[in-house]
């Protein structure tokens, strides 16, 4: 269910908006800021509105000098099918914005220099975000394809790299195309900085995403996905085998068959209870 007084609520503006849209003023470019911030924030509304409808924990909704950000407090437990229509809920609003626009442009309730420029901004806003640069939105449907097949930590990295790769094609084009751009140079430079710290903190966002499952946070495990590890392997290295929509009960063998079997949230509880950082899990085998 969605409350529009909560999420009215959620609204944040940053303080240095409030300087570009001063300088706007003074250089006589107000109205187009204005369409700007428009499409931005209805785009993170979108984002913002699916998000309610499931229930997700929304910190904010953040208008910023450069572009908007719905923020979540959630750490890859929800379905995947609900990431992904919460992610492509921003980037759909780009189409009936664009299909009112042309509707209203036919019955020429708007001037043709505006409905151009409404129609490139949401066009070019559209693009940027389905760029596959994590955190954009292209980013995030990056990391749901990768989780489809991979453990969490494992597609995390591989989309950080894709991320990577893409920003040095974005910044070859810019040199190659519009250098001196420096609304262009400045996105970049937010990308690469989020890039970066979303690199430092790999692993912080992997140990909450374990914390989410140790507190019975699974909101779709759509299939069980037995993991096969030996009585020398380490907790922390089967933790990293852990993927996201799977319950996964932990066979050990030993000789090519079964020995024994725990389930995951022993494993969880040994991690985060008993801060048995280092155990094998022989240590669990014979303490349960």
């Amino acid at each position: 269910m969605i409350n529009v007084l909560d999420l009215i609520k959620k609204i944040h503006i940053h303080p240095l908006l409030w300087v570009v849209v001063a300088l706007a003023v003074a250089t006589a470019h107000f109205f187009e800021l204005s369409l700007l911030l428009l499409i931005i924030f209805i785009h993170e509304l979108g984002h913002a509105a699916a998000a309610s409808f499931f229930s997700w924990r929304i910190k904010r909704i953040s208008l910023l000098p450069f572009g908007g950000v719905a923020e979540m407090d959630e750490h890859g437990n929800r379905p995947l099918k609900e990431e992904a229509i919460v992610t492509l809920a921003g980037p759909i609003q780009h189409v009936w914005l664009m299909g009112l626009a042309f509707f209203l442009y036919q019955l020429s309730l708007i001037p043709e220099q505006t409905y151009s420029l409404f129609i490139q901004y949401n066009l070019m806003i559209l693009v940027f975000n389905l760029l596959p640069i994590w955190p954009l939105d292209g980013g995030k449907l990056i990391f749901l394809y990768m989780s489809l097949h991979d453990s969490f930590p494992k597609a995390f990295r591989k989309t950080l790299l894709v991320s990577g790769f893409s920003i040095l094609i974005f910044i070859v084009t810019v040199l190659l195309t519009d250098p001196i751009n420096l609304n262009v140079w400045i996105v970049l430079s937010f990308l690469i900085f989020s890039l970066y710290y979303e690199w430092k903190q790999k692993r912080y966002v992997f140990v909450r995403f374990l914390l989410e499952r140790y507190y019975g946070k699974n909101f779709d495990l759509r299939e069980l996905k037995p993991l096969k590890v030996k009585e020398e392997d380490m907790v922390v290295d089967v933790l990293e085998r852990f993927q996201r929509g799977c319950k996964h009960p932990i066979i050990i063998e030993q000789n090519g068959k079964e020995k024994a079997s725990l389930d995951e949230n022993e494993l969880l509880h040994a991690y985060f209870s008993d801060r048995l950082l280092s155990a094998r899990i022989r240590d669990l085998l014979y303490e349960y």
